[in-house]
């Protein structure tokens, strides 16, 4: 007897995925060594949360490099855990600026706004270079969507750095990190939402392969 059963079909990560993924872990790397010690020369928490950002998206493209040819499943579990991260890093950095608001230290401008051209240059590449894979599984859509933020987060510390210079507080940085800490949380929840999504599909398709078996 014929079977109406038909087993998954995985779907294949988009052609030049790879090659873009790998390009953006090095530019993330080398933007996380030049901001972090950027951060600590100028004092900037906005600086010090996008170095951060830069090293977090390195460790995520990685894995996202380590599950590519894997099924889906495991694309998705890994997806889960870089929305986790995402929305860790959002909380650790809100934590980090209320303690610099109680310590009251003032970040050096100048710094803050050359290197943060810099790293919207970079992610800006980055994020055209990913712009297609956007629409892609829960993995995908985090990459893009880490590389989304990031840009966006360079424009903001660029503004905090004309905020900090007009008005001598390190007001200005302090609400730019955290507003780039309710981004990522924001996004983290978006990922998370979505790897469910996959995670559960590709686990009801292994039941009907099973039961493909079986018939």
């Amino acid at each position: 007897m014929a079977c109406s059963c038909t087993p998954p079909q995985s779907q294949a990560p988009a052609p030049g995925f790879r090659k873009a993924l790998w390009i953006s872990l090095w530019v993330n790397l080398a933007m996380f060594l030049v901001e972090g010690i950027a951060s600590l020369q100028s004092g900037s928490v906005s600086l010090l949360a996008d170095a951060i950002d830069f090293f977090g998206d390195s460790a995520n493209y990685l894995l996202s490099l380590y599950v590519l040819s894997m099924g889906m499943l495991w694309r998705g579990r890994a997806a889960m855990v870089k929305g986790i991260t995402m929305a860790v890093f959002g909380i650790v950095v809100l934590g980090r600026a209320i303690w610099v608001a109680q310590s009251g230290i003032t970040p050096e401008p100048l710094t803050m706004g050359t290197i943060g051209l810099l790293a919207l240059v970079a992610n800006a590449g980055v994020a055209i270079l990913l712009f297609r894979f956007r629409a892609g599984d829960s993995d995908m859509r985090s990459v893009w969507l880490c590389s989304r933020n990031d840009a966006i987060g360079n424009v903001a510390v660029m503004i905090a750095a004309l905020g900090v210079f007009g008005t001598g507080t390190a007001w200005p940085d302090l609400a730019v990190a955290t507003v780039m800490g309710g981004l990522a949380i924001v996004a983290g929840i978006s990922v998370i939402r979505h790897a469910r999504r996959d995670i559960g599909n590709a686990k009801q398709a292994g039941v009907r392969a099973a039961g493909s078996e079986i018939c």
